[in-house]
């Protein structure tokens, strides 16, 4: 498979964006469903198929666990990565992103806390560095100060390769940019936001502004609205998901209605399914650089990995943007 760091892999999933000093694929496979709603085997297959089409970024997170969730028999997402990477010998093929601040036995973001997560991670993961690391939620009872040179520590001692930070305010992002600064520290390269076709209120405006003057790589999560934008849920039909009942509330909304419309429109012209669609307009977006989405199945993997193949014009692009306003 094609180097991480190589930024010259082109065609498809296996083109390369820069993120910091790594290169992603434009599509990260998210990992909260393994060991969840798709279980090992299950998970392995969507990992599998995900690399073949070229694919080397995976999202997760130390609190993403099946068994948290009342599974019988569940796993933590970054145990099943962690296998999979043993079983195929792919470490160093990938980029593997995590999270800290959210477990239930790891709580906050005070230095102390940060390092054991890592190691917990690094574990799990059966690795010995984490390429991106986010802060999974601020914690503004700690000091930037204490978060960021936590962070840096850990990319001094190699166990880090990139930070990142989700779920921050627009002033401790810029607090916490102003003191890697200053201070000479790790700075956060990456961000990821809520932000899709039918939430984009909170990321658009003072965040984005500071993504694009720092040139941090952008993520955003729940880019399919929690399948809402795949197009399953419709007025006259309601889908099996554990988070049906989230995703069909875009239903009752003006704006929900508008985005299913327009996707409809360009997917039947395009030939592509809706969820391409809404992740292709994300890339379409100023300062993102590649949206999150996953898979409980070999099924629901197939419109994702096709993104590789479906650049919107400009025309269809302002279709959606204004159907989404």
């Amino acid at each position: 498979m094609s180097d991480p760091d190589s930024p010259d892999a082109t065609g498809g999933l296996a083109s390369r964006r820069p993120l910091g000093r790594l290169s992603v694929s434009p599509l990260c496979l998210g990992g909260n469903v393994f060991g969840w709603t798709a279980g090992e085997s299950v998970s392995f297959d969507v990992l599998d198929a995900y690399t073949a089409a070229g694919g080397n970024f995976i999202d997760t997170a130390d609190s993403y666990s099946g068994a948290r969730h009342g599974v019988e028999g569940g796993m933590d997402s970054e145990a099943v990565i962690g296998n999979w990477m043993a079983a195929r010998g792919n470490r160093d093929d990938l980029v593997i992103a995590t999270k800290v601040g959210a477990h239930p036995d790891r709580k906050g973001l005070t230095a102390a806390n940060i390092h054991a997560a890592a190691d917990d991670s690094l574990r799990r993961l059966r690795t010995d560095h984490i390429d991106l690391y986010y802060t999974h939620f601020d914690d503004e009872s700690v000091e930037v100060s204490e978060i960021i040179t936590a962070l840096d520590e850990l990319v001094r001692a190699g166990k880090v390769r990139e930070t990142g930070a989700s779920n921050i305010s627009p002033e401790r992002l810029e607090a916490s940019l102003a003191f890697s600064a200053d201070d000479g520290a790790a700075s956060y390269a990456a961000l990821q936001p809520h932000y899709n076709l039918v939430s984009r209120d909170t990321y658009e405006g003072p965040l984005a502004e500071i993504a694009g003057r720092h040139g941090i790589a952008v993520m955003p999560y729940f880019a399919l609205a929690m399948g809402f934008l795949t197009g399953k849920y419709r007025q006259d039909r309601t889908a099996e998901s554990v988070r049906a009942e989230r995703a069909s509330k875009y239903l009752e909304t003006e704006r929900g209605r508008r985005v299913l419309a327009a996707l409809d429109q360009i997917s039947e012209t395009r030939g592509a399914a809706p969820a391409t669609i809404a992740l292709a307009w994300l890339l379409t977006r100023p300062t993102v650089t590649s949206p999150i989405a996953s898979a409980r199945s070999l099924e629901q993997l197939t419109p994702l990995v096709a993104l590789a193949d479906v650049q919107l014009t400009a025309e269809e692009a302002k279709l959606l943007t204004e159907a989404s306003a």
